[in-house]
């Protein structure tokens, strides 16, 4: 099952600190909810583990994330695949774009644009429970990023 989501949030950083933070592993493990590991394997890779519930069904999923297309300090495009067991699997991107915003004390405008794809158990769970779940989780991260950049 395929789905999309965008938006945007405004941060109160600059662009070149939300920059070093979107590319710091310890501040994405604080601000990804579920998350139990994230480890850098390479320059810009990363292998994930993340517990998530969607309903009844509650998996831990174990992955690989990359980052591509790197254009600092402007954006990003993200790449990953992750398993789940019996649960299913998700896979899919993000492009990440930074911008500064107009208003008058500053900060950054963060665009996002999600593609992904998952399937087994989690899949039958249908569109409307995943769709409100994986929303739920964005503005989640969003809240959580905000408050690990401003500290």
């Amino acid at each position: 099952m395929a789905m999309t989501m965008k938006g945007e949030v405004v941060l109160a950083a600059d662009r070149e600190t939300v920059w070093a933070k979107l590319n710091d592993p310890e501040i994405l493990k604080v601000s990804v909810p579920g998350c139990q590991e994230l480890e850098q394997v390479g320059d810009n890779a990363f292998r994930a583990t993340v517990k998530i519930k969607v309903g009844p069904v509650g998996a831990t999923f174990k992955g690989a994330v990359e980052l591509k297309d790197m254009d600092p300090p402007n954006g990003y495009r993200i790449v990953g695949q992750g398993e789940g067991g019996i649960a299913g699997f998700a896979k899919g991107g993000a492009r990440v774009e930074l911008s500064d915003t107009v208003e008058p004390a500053g900060g950054c405008l963060l665009r996002y644009e999600v593609e992904a794809d998952v399937g087994g158990k989690i899949a039958q769970l249908g569109n409307r429970l995943i769709n409100g779940v994986a929303s739920k989780t964005a503005e989640q991260f969003f809240a959580n990023f905000a408050a690990a950049i401003t500290t």
